[in-house]
């Protein structure tokens, strides 16, 4: 794996206008700058360059075109009062694009190269990033399949990059509830598939649901198991936690199930404070029923984009239930303070979790 000394940077001599703080949406601007690297087979990953901003241009039979053999990661920076600029756990991002790499036949990255390139990629465009109060710099590393072919084989070459995002919070309702539909018609994923990487085909799958439930009035999907349609797996971009009697369950991981990186920190937050968190399986039925018998205090998701969702509603079957009368629980409060504090550096990180961007400017 090349050495972060010899990435070649250029950069921009026509730099964007910044979008204001107040208008950022999710996903909508990109920064000046963009980290990219090659594979080739028998030669590994090689020539890591910086690069202004724009598009690419590839073969029409370029193979992720045809045969989506691609992955993709997200973490974000933040910027703290004091002006330092903070990643947010970036190796566990790096260890899991790995795991996507080796689902889908990509070779592996170095994690730490990885993270080296996003941090140098972060420092360049830093001024990029908002400072307001839920806002972040997202980053989106992702790789491609390259090969000109038209046959269903993995590549031989790749392309390994990197972009940068201004946003804000990525549902409306920020850290307010949200209403979820639970699907029963359509699978995203099921064991033995790739629901445990993180691929674009993943997302793709969901789209059609999705669709349907906006058009309903939910703001969110959470996906069942693809074989009895009955255990509750993840909602479209999070995890998910349900508060019953008092304990704190969330489905257990397996090869249809994302392995986030906000549902391992709030599984070691939620433990380090003294809740009991089981990780197992779990019945959409069981939680309804739960809510019947006046034992299901909260709900939530978990994830990089929105960090805690609480969950205030959900349908099901026909049957709709209304969770902790619609209002953010103490338990989804507790955990997005938290971590939101970690993050931005106005909590003391015990963790370890966070890195800082070192200005080389």
């Amino acid at each position: 794996m090349p050495d972060t000394n010899n990435i070649k940077i250029t950069r921009t001599t026509n730099p964007k206008d910044k979008p204001s703080a107040s208008n950022l949406g999710f996903g909508t601007y990109f920064t000046d700058h963009m980290f990219i690297m090659d594979y080739t087979e028998g030669k590994g990953w090689h020539d890591p360059v910086i690069v202004p901003y724009g598009p690419l241009e590839f073969d029409p039979s370029c193979m992720v075109f045809h045969y989506g053999q691609a992955i993709f990661e997200g973490l974000k920076a933040y910027k703290a009062d004091d002006g330092r600029v903070l990643l947010f756990r970036p190796k566990k991002n790096m260890e899991r694009i790995n795991l996507s790499n080796d689902r889908v036949c990509i070779p592996l990255i170095d994690v730490d190269f990885a993270v080296k390139a996003t941090k140098a990629l972060v420092d360049i465009d830093r001024d990029w990033i908002p400072a307001e109060k839920e806002t972040s710099l997202y980053i989106r590393p992702f790789i491609i399949a390259t090969d000109p072919y038209l046959g269903v084989c993995p590549s031989h070459t790749y392309k390994f990059m990197i972009i940068l995002s201004p946003s804000g919070s990525y549902y409306k309702e920020g850290i307010n509830p949200v209403n979820i539909y639970v699907e029963e018609k359509y699978v995203r994923a099921a064991k033995g598939g790739v629901g445990a990487a993180k691929v674009p085909g993943n997302y793709a799958a969901s789209l059609k649901s999705q669709m349907e439930a906006k058009e309903k009035g939910f703001t969110q999907v959470l996906w069942l198991d693809g074989v009895e349609r009955k255990y509750i797996e993840e909602v479209g971009t999070m995890n998910i936690f349900f508060v019953i009697d008092g304990e704190i369950v969330t489905p257990e991981l397996n090869d249809s199930i994302l392995p986030g990186i906000t549902r391992l920190s709030t599984i070691e937050l939620l433990r380090d404070k003294g809740y009991k968190v089981t990780e197992r399986k779990l019945s959409i039925e069981e939680v309804f029923d739960a809510h019947a018998a006046g034992t299901l205090s909260e709900a939530f998701g978990t994830g990089t984009a929105a960090v805690i969702s609480p969950v205030g509603g959900l349908t099901w079957g026909g049957q709709s239930i209304v969770i902790n009368n619609n209002e953010t629980g103490p338990i989804s409060k507790t955990i997005y303070d938290t971590i939101t504090g970690i993050q931005s550096g106005n909590i003391e990180d015990k963790y370890n979790w966070i890195e800082e961007v070192q200005n080389e400017k």
